[in-house]
């Protein structure tokens, strides 16, 4: 009877492709099916889209004698989830001669409901920035989505709220307008906050986690150190103590030390976190906090399954990673960072696909020096027996413990400073070094030319000290005879490994980037030798 092509997209790893769909009609005896490896959600599509043509107005592909193909291609790309019931359904009406368009540099997308309302689909960036890769023109889409994919420029942007609005607008017998939809902006570098997407829409705000400001924290001046070191330089740390010393606290109060995102950072973790199904229509345009707990799965932590879809360390990516109990968590989960920690990504090999995700993420660890936290106490006796305290140590392998740049030790605060009224250092005001260290870092790599070996991969410069590589110190991290000799000697008497020797190096560039010192002096050494463990690794 007929034939309709028509394209459209669906989300593969953290990237689109697109899909095109083919419609084909003929006569029998009525039946419906769709090919070209569709899950459970796509293969359901024939009742949504049944539904939603009838309740638009049309004929219902199932009230006629007639044979109804759906191809999917390309065959061997696994087709997941709603993103192409509207595209299937213009695709029959079209075949069916229902309505009359021209299909081509046009992408459908979206859920359809019964009613034959469209509903939000994920991943609508990074859906419409492979669409403008591959030369389309105009998009298609829940009305819900039209902001956040209008941020990519040269491509019109058209959402709806149901098939109906769409064809109203692409038939070419029936022309109401259907407008393109406000293109929003990132927030500017001086703005803090999130912002809708679509001004038009309800206003959606991502939850974002409270901490406290450091003015609030009694005490713990060296914990704070510590973790404007982590913020300047983009390092890695870890704080042990006895329970209820305000770990979990400093944590939280660690996040509003980062700098603004710039745009393109902006871009990159909202198309992360579409894909992943975590936005509810909003950008992502402050680095990401991310918890969770410590019975966390691997798969969760690190990402995978049958078909591979990144895991925390992925959507931490340009943020935190607080893993709070550290040791409590799956000893395979622990083992399973050094990868991250080490090269910022995350390779994921499975029997259906292979994939390289982005994980430049701080780590903070929080937990505490035995079962019972009171081994370094002095208010409390520790209770924990030896093999207990054996066992818990060796929770932490020496690889995890060389891979994490500064140990800060967390003890008790005097019950005087607890009663008194905060007056340490603001937030901002710390915020504002961190900043101006992370302006050195960028102006001297952007100098140098140089790129980070993780983050080459996805197309990004080096930015921060954590991310230096051994030619990088040997040029922008130059020790004199004496520093490098105090140096060796130190490294001599602590035992460190060949990497732990480095990232005291990378330490004390941070150290002197935050006093505005141009040469790594032996003060920044010796602070920096502070900060490892204090056992051999």
């Amino acid at each position: 009877m007929a034939f309709a092509k028509i394209y459209s997209a669906q989300v593969n790893l953290l990237t689109g492709a697109i899909v095109t769909i083919e419609v084909d009609l003929s006569r029998g005896l009525h039946s419906f099916s769709v090919v070209g490896l569709p899950d459970k959600a796509v293969d359901e599509s024939k009742d949504r889209v049944s539904g939603a043509i009838k309740n638009s107005g049309f004929k219902s592909p199932k009230a006629k004698n007639q044979k109804i193909i759906v191809s999917l291609s390309p065959a061997d790309l696994k087709k997941e989830g709603p993103f192409f019931d509207l595209g299937i359904a213009l695709a029959y009406m079209k075949a069916a001669g229902d309505i009359k368009f021209n299909s081509e540099k046009k992408i459908f997308l979206g859920e359809l409901g019964l009613d034959g309302t469209l509903r939000r689909i994920r991943g609508a960036l990074p859906l419409a920035q492979e669409a403008k890769r591959k030369g389309f023109e105009e998009i298609y889409l829940p009305k819900e989505n039209a902001s956040e994919a209008a941020l990519v420029e040269g491509i019109k942007i058209f959402g709806a709220e149901s098939l109906e609005e769409v064809v109203e607008h692409i038939d070419e017998y029936k022309r109401p307008p259907l407008s393109d939809k406000n293109r929003t902006s990132p927030p500017s570098q001086g703005e803090r906050k999130k912002i809708p997407v679509q001004p038009q829409t309800k206003v959606n705000y991502k939850k974002e986690v409270k901490g406290s400001d450091f003015s609030d924290i009694r005490g713990q001046e060296g914990a704070k150190r510590g973790l404007e070191i982590a913020a300047a330089g983009g390092h890695n740390i870890a704080m042990y103590g006895p329970p209820g010393t305000g770990k979990t606290m400093l944590a939280r109060a660690f996040s509003q030390l980062l700098p603004d995102l710039p745009t393109d950072e902006v871009l990159e973790l909202t198309g992360i976190h579409s894909v992943a199904g975590s936005t509810q229509g909003e950008l992502v345009c402050f680095p990401p906090f991310r918890a969770p707990h410590h019975t966390s799965s691997y798969v969760s932590i690190i990402g995978g399954g049958t078909y591979p879809k990144p895991g925390e360390v992925t959507l931490a990516h340009r943020g935190v990673l607080f893993l709070d109990e550290f040791p409590e968590f799956e000893k395979r989960v622990i083992e399973s960072l050094r990868q991250p920690l080490e090269d910022n990504i995350v390779s994921i090999s499975r029997a259906k696909g292979t994939a390289v995700f982005p994980s430049n993420f701080i780590l903070v660890a929080a937990m505490n020096p035995c079962p019972c936290g009171n081994a370094v106490n002095k208010q409390k006796a520790c209770i924990c027996k030896p093999s207990d305290l054996d066992r818990y140590k060796r929770k932490l392998s020496g690889p995890i413990v060389d891979r994490i740049d500064l140990w800060v030790s967390v003890g008790n605060v005097d019950y005087k400073k607890l009663g008194g009224e905060g007056n340490g250092e603001c937030s901002e005001t710390i915020r504002e070094r961190v900043k101006a260290a992370r302006l050195i870092q960028e102006k001297r790599f952007s100098a140098q030319g140089g790129s980070a070996s993780g983050g080459k991969k996805f197309g990004k410069k080096m930015t921060t000290n954590s991310e230096m590589n051994v030619k990088d110190l040997g040029t922008v991290a130059k020790l004199d005879a004496k520093v490098r000799e105090l140096l060796d000697n130190s490294a001599e008497n602590l035992g460190l490994s060949a990497r732990a020797y480095h990232r005291v190096i990378k330490i004390a560039r941070t150290i002197a980037d935050l006093e505005n010192s141009e040469n790594v002096e032996a003060n920044h050494i010796l602070e920096a030798i502070q900060y490892r463990p204090k056992v051999n690794s």
